[in-house]
C-alpha cells in the first residue's frame, strides 16, 4: 500500500494532509493504513512489559502443541498496534475516550502483518471545543482475514474562534484544566 492510498482525497477518506476538524467530518468516511509485521521481538518486549508470560506468546514447544500450533501474539498487543497505526494527528484528536466492544476473532502468529481499516461510525458535539468521534475498526492479516474489530471513541478538535486564538491568561477551557467534557 502506498502513502497515496492512505491520503487519497474524499472518497471516503478519514485523514488527509491537513487534518479534518470534528464539522468536517462525515459519517462513512475511511482510511486504511498501513501494515506491520508482528515481530519476536514485538511478542517478547510485550510480554516483559506486561509481565503476560504465557506459554501461548512465550513457550514454542508449549505452543506448537496447543489448539494453535504456534506461538501467537497477546490480543492486547494487536489491538494497541491497530491503534498505533491509525493516523492520529494530535492538531485534532485529542484523546483516546473508549475502546468498546472489541473482539478477537483469529490469532496473529509470528510474522504474520496486519493493517487497520477504520469507518467513522458516529460523531456527537459536545461542546464548542470538542466532540465525540466513533471510528469502527476491523484489523486484518496478511490474507485479508479479519484478525479482530472495535470500536474506538476519540474527543476531536472542532474549528471554532476558541481553536484558531490561543486563550488569554485569565481563560481556562475545560481541556486545559485537566477536565474532558462528558
Amino acid at each position: 500500500m502506498t502513502t497515496e492510498t492512505i491520503e487519497a482525497t474524499r472518497e471516503g477518506t478519514l485523514w488527509r494532509e491537513a487534518p479534518p476538524y470534528f464539522d468536517d467530518l462525515e459519517i462513512g468516511d475511511s482510511m486504511e493504513s498501513s501494515g506491520r509485521t508482528v515481530t519476536e521481538y514485538d511478542v517478547v518486549s510485550f510480554a516483559a512489559l506486561t509481565g503476560d508470560w504465557h506459554p501461548q506468546h512465550a513457550d514454542a514447544a508449549w505452543a506448537k502443541e496447543s489448539p494453535f500450533g504456534r506461538r501467537i501474539a497477546h490480543g492486547m498487543l494487536v489491538l494497541s498496534y491497530a491503534l498505533g497505526l491509525l493516523p492520529i494527528d494530535p492538531r485534532v484528536v485529542l484523546a483516546l475516550r473508549s475502546i468498546d466492544g472489541a473482539v478477537l476473532k483469529r490469532p496473529v502468529g509470528l510474522g504474520d502483518t496486519i493493517r487497520v481499516r477504520a469507518r467513522l461510525a458516529d460523531k456527537r458535539v459536545l461542546g464548542a471545543e470538542t466532540g465525540l468521534v466513533t471510528l469502527a475498526v476491523r484489523i486484518v492479516n496478511q490474507a485479508d482475514e479479519l484478525v479482530a474489530r472495535m470500536e474506538i471513541v476519540v474527543l476531536w478538535r472542532r474549528q471554532t474562534e476558541a481553536a484558531e486564538a490561543p486563550p488569554s491568561g485569565d481563560e481556562l477551557s475545560p481541556l486545559q484544566d485537566g477536565r474532558l467534557l462528558a
